[in-house]
């Protein structure tokens, strides 16, 4: 488990929060269906010979291969954004605490002030 979901556990299940959460379980798939990709066009290339691998067939392979390269960058942007997103998650969560102390600082503050 990341950094970043140690504190999201910790935080308030907020929009940004879930929307991370989300994120991350999108990533997720989006890494295994690269993976899953990657191993059955190596299946596929190593099941069929050199010599046959032309035509449509080669185009199909190639193709697989461009897609596993385009899924494998998307899942690598995704984990950029979610990094941002916790990085906002975590500024605001230490925000919202500095505003409840001082909140509560002004209330303490005006309770100990002589009535006007």
């Amino acid at each position: 488990m990341t950094k970043n979901r140690k504190h999201r556990r910790d935080a308030p299940a907020t929009p940004l929060v879930i929307a991370l959460d989300q994120n991350d379980a999108v990533k997720d798939a989006v890494k295994q269906s690269a993976d899953e990709l990657m191993v059955i066009n190596a299946v596929l290339k190593q099941e069929i010979p050199d010599d046959a691998q032309t035509g449509d067939l080669s185009a199909a392979l190639q193709k697989t291969d461009d897609l596993k390269e385009r899924i494998q960058d998307s899942a690598e942007e995704l984990a950029q954004v979610n990094q941002l997103l916790a990085q906002e998650i975590d500024e605001r969560t230490a925000l919202e605490q500095e505003l409840a102390q001082t909140q509560a600082a002004l209330a303490q503050a005006q309770n100990e002030s002589p009535a006007a």
